[in-house]
């Protein structure tokens, strides 16, 4: 790949982080900042409660499929192209999204949404680790990157609720109008200049078609699994299928002249490690955040603003570590002790959401939980920089890419699975006579559970997958590991 930044990009490396940080934080915020405005939008445009559910999933599908296409081309068209281009098109489709009138113009702007975020996501840590080649610095952007990411998700249900009973559900998609803007203006001018490598570098056109169309169904069939059931034949087809093309993609990429996704990149135990353990932690992590503002609301009776305020200390501590500490900790102990560190403590989360009461008091109950998730404030930094730290800098885009495609295939299956089984638990302890408001604490439970379950399992992964740091004490994995990576200066 070839860089012409110019000598401008070191004395301004900072300012790109914080545009890749604020396009981050919008694309972020607007997967989750839909979920406390929904009974609104239901109310205003008429949606089925059948689709209803297609205001997120439309978003999933467009995003998750589409990130793996997006990596690679940004290393072949251009990572600063891709990511203007996918930050345009998300500012649009969020204005479409604001003015829409009915259920099918709402669904069409969220799906350009899901496009749009995906182009600019997936790009975002190719460029970083390429502005950032010393590792304090690395470590100290992928921190403030990571932040945006852990909290935003979590902000996004409080600006919902603010936003929604202050003005009405519009605002939740014009709030990206400015920030997107800013973005575009910002970023021509700071953003490193590449050219990419060219389409006859890796124009895997076969390739491209089976993961997008592979990913597409398999990210559908998770996501109605709550509408269809898990075993009905629907489900069981497109999920065949979509195994089918994911596996046909797969002995593709180990033939062809230029892959889309070398497979080479599975050769570090720290990439592929990190991939999986960040599916089964965001699975649990992000149905941990849908569920306990389910339970705010059914269980215990919160509005739309007082359940974003009750989730706010948990965006609060999750960005006072991520942002304040998770850098200096990776540096000191190395990557995957931190993670582990997190890990635990977010074993502890879950573990006490077990046995979350029908009658909870928010300060005994649930305030030591919102504390506690600090531990994905620890975890996620590092497994980004785990994620990342077997990339060569041509493989940079494709890495930061898979890295979000894993990320994407967590909140999809964390969602579609445990909301499933809360709802089943639900229905039977209804059918058994209990009331409301314990049913769907019972159905809760069990969720939280399993999320708990997928936790130890990710905490097992990191122990026997990812390895231990060599030589100094304070040498993480991501020092070990990574292929140097050229500056982009001049």
């Amino acid at each position: 790949m070839s860089a012409t930044s110019g000598s401008s990009v070191p004395r301004s490396r900072w300012v790109a982080l914080g545009v890749i940080a604020s396009a981050m934080l919008m694309t972020i915020l607007d997967g989750s900042i839909v979920t406390v405005a929904m009974p609104a939008i239901q109310r205003d445009l008429g949606f089925s409660s059948a689709g209803l559910s297609w205001v997120v999933n439309a978003y999933l599908i467009a995003f998750g499929s589409l990130l793996l296409l997006a990596g690679r081309l940004g290393d072949l068209l251009g990572r600063k192209r891709m990511f203007l281009a996918g930050t345009a098109l998300f500012t649009a489709a969020s204005l479409l999204a604001g003015v829409a009138g009915s259920p099918a113009v709402l669904i069409v702007a969220r799906f350009l949404q899901g496009v749009g975020s995906a182009a600019a996501t997936a790009v975002s840590l190719g460029i970083l680790v390429t502005l950032f080649v010393d590792r304090r610095e690395r470590g100290t952007a992928i921190a403030v990157f990571s932040f945006t990411g852990a909290v935003g998700a979590t902000l996004g249900s409080v600006l919902g609720g603010l936003l929604t009973d202050a003005l009405d559900w519009h605002w939740i998609f014009f709030i990206n109008l400015p920030i997107g803007l800013a973005a575009l203006v910002v970023a021509r001018p700071v953003l490193p200049r590449d050219r990419g490598l060219g389409l006859g570098a890796g124009a895997d056109v076969l390739g491209a078609l089976l993961v997008t169309a592979g990913l597409m169904l398999g990210i559908h069939t998770v996501v109605s699994i709550g509408s269809r059931g898990a075993t009905s034949g629907a489900t069981l087809g497109y999920g065949a299928l979509a195994v089918i093309l994911l596996v046909a993609f797969v002995a593709r990429q180990a033939t062809a002249a230029n892959p889309l996704l070398p497979l080479r990149i599975f050769r570090s135990r720290s990439v592929a490690g990190a991939n999986l353990v960040q599916i089964l932690m965001v699975a649990a992590c992000f149905a941990f955040q849908i569920l306990v503002a389910l339970y705010l609301q059914n269980v215990l009776g919160y509005g739309a603003a007082k359940t974003g305020l009750a989730m706010l200390p948990a965006a609060a501590v999750i960005g006072a570590v991520s942002l304040g500490v998770s850098a200096r900790l990776n540096a000191r102990f190395g990557e995957r002790t931190v993670l582990l560190a997190g890990l635990v403590l977010l074993v502890g989360v879950l573990g006490l959401l077990v046995r979350i009461p029908v009658e909870a008091n928010y300060v005994v109950d649930l305030l030591p939980v919102m504390l506690l998730t600090a531990g994905f404030g620890l975890a996620l930094p590092a497994l980004t920089a785990l994620g990342m730290s077997g990339a060569r800098e041509d493989d940079a885009g494709l890495a930061s890419g898979l890295f979000n495609t894993t990320q994407q295939l967590g909140m999809a299956l964390g969602v579609a699975v445990l909301a499933t089984l809360a709802a089943s638990r639900t229905g039977d302890l209804l059918a058994a006579g209990q009331t409301e408001a314990a049913a769907l604490t019972g159905g809760y439970r069990l969720a939280f559970a399993v999320a708990t379950g997928l936790v130890v399992a990710a905490l097992v992964v990191a122990l026997t997958v990812l390895r231990r740091p060599q030589g100094r004490p304070d040498a993480g994995p991501v020092e070990r590991d990574r292929v140097a990576v050229a500056s982009p200066a001049a």
